[in-house]
């Protein structure tokens, strides 16, 4: 009984130290903040973090899938750099996995189903980098490693076309 009793205790303060471990890594590492207020790059993934904001009812956009989003694309200090409406509001069109759009939007997108709105924040890495995105005129837009939040909305899915041709970007 004596050995049973030690058994159970010892597993009992080993599961408490694994639970208290996990809220720490959790608080430490993986609950940061979405919109970029932990900037330590050594506990910052390069993962892009995304927040429904209303879960769609439609069709999913998946891998291949033809999408058109509304956006707006902000800097972590809030700054507007880009935005469907700067664009009359006609949705970007673009199809998942071709290139010409950032990983990180399309990584944020996949998934999503139409109607649905989600929140993103999109590391450098899955982003722009460390180059600085200019204007005609030369003026900076997006600074070299900015962290990038973009709200979007999914309001249209359609399949890939035949023969895997890609549909053109729409910007």
């Amino acid at each position: 009984m004596q050995m049973s009793t030690k058994t159970v205790l010892v597993s009992l303060i080993v599961i408490v130290i694994v639970a208290a471990s996990g809220y720490f890594l959790y608080q430490n590492y993986l609950g940061a903040n979405l919109f970029g207020q932990n900037q330590n790059a050594t506990t910052t993934p390069d993962l892009v973090q995304a927040q429904d904001v209303k879960v769609g009812t439609g069709t999913q956009a998946g891998p291949s899938s033809i999408v058109s989003v509304l956006y707006v694309g902000r800097l972590a200090d809030g700054t507007v750099f880009d935005s469907s409406e700067a664009h009359d509001n006609q949705p970007l069109v673009f199809q998942l996995g071709a290139p010409g759009i950032i990983a990180g939007f399309q990584i944020g997108v996949n998934g999503m189903r139409e109607g649905g709105e989600r929140r993103m924040a999109i590391p450098p890495s899955l982003g722009y980098g460390g180059e600085d995105v200019k204007d005609p005129s030369g003026a900076v837009v997006v600074p070299a490693n900015s962290t990038l939040i973009f709200d979007v909305k999914l309001t249209k899915v359609e399949s890939a076309p035949a023969g895997g041709a890609s549909a053109p970007n729409s910007r």
